[in-house]
């Protein structure tokens, strides 16, 4: 299983993210951000809010209790990175 061990913000809204099997991705958090709604989901549209994320228990996590899974993120941010 996937885990995330470290994430740092890179610009607005762009995380890098290390997971468990020692790849680097990059998660655009704006992206993410475009098509979903929800009452969690409004505080990170904030820039300064985004990037007071955390890495807990291998999931990537901010103040307000949302949390991404590893293994959504993997996918994410290696299309991502993958696209570049």
């Amino acid at each position: 299983m996937i885990k995330l061990l470290d994430v740092k913000t890179i610009a607005a809204h762009q995380l890098e993210l290390t997971f468990s099997d020692h790849t680097q991705g990059v998660f655009d958090g704006a992206r993410y951000l475009t098509d979903r709604q929800g009452p969690l989901l409004e505080a990170l549209r904030d820039p300064a809010y985004f990037s007071r994320c955390f890495v807990d228990a291998g999931a990537l996590c901010w103040p307000n209790g949302l949390e991404l899974s590893a293994a959504r993120l993997y996918e994410l941010s290696h299309a991502v990175k993958a696209a570049a």
